[in-house]
């Protein structure tokens, strides 16, 4: 079982695929976990970053964008520009309700959305920690929801149940 949880729990702390994809491989291999511990762990698995990428990420990706060897050059360039891009597009919808736009950003399971994206986009426009924490969480909360209600309607209705 142990091994169960922690495959839930990796996945789910992997930047792009998160709880959107952890929730869904653990439904569809029928883990034999019960739907609300699956839920949990991925919720679990998708916070533990959040802090760590609000707190170094954005000094990585900066100390990164200068380095000389390419490969790392050309990845914390690209970070650095979709988490400006995410984080400017987030402040012109949002304006002053900006942790409820966070909060969308991330609870709506979508491609290119989630709690890497968006608490790097935090991180990067120096929003309140705490307040972003709070927002991205919240967001996770709602997105493993869905993604379990999808999970759990997808595999039925495909498998029969």
């Amino acid at each position: 079982m142990l091994w169960k949880i922690l495959l839930i729990l990796l996945i789910s702390m992997v930047p792009l695929i998160e709880l959107r994809g952890a929730i869904p491989v653990a439904v569809g291999m029928e883990l034999g976990l019960p739907e609300w511990l699956v839920l949990i762990i991925a919720i679990i698995g998708n916070i533990i970053p959040v802090p760590i990428i609000y707190l170094f990420a954005r000094k990585f990706l900066e100390w990164g964008s200068g380095r000389k060897w390419k490969p790392l050059k050309s990845f914390c360039e690209f970070c650095l520009k979709k988490g400006e891009k995410a984080g400017q597009k987030l402040l012109k919808k949002a304006k002053s309700g900006v942790y409820f736009a966070l909060f969308l950003f991330v609870a709506i399971p979508i491609p290119g959305t989630g709690a890497w994206t968006g608490t790097l986009a935090a991180s990067i426009l120096n929003l309140d920690f705490k307040k972003t924490i709070l927002a991205i969480t919240a967001g996770i909360l709602v997105a493993g929801l869905i993604m379990l209600a999808v999970s759990l309607g997808f595999f039925k209705i495909i498998f029969g149940g």
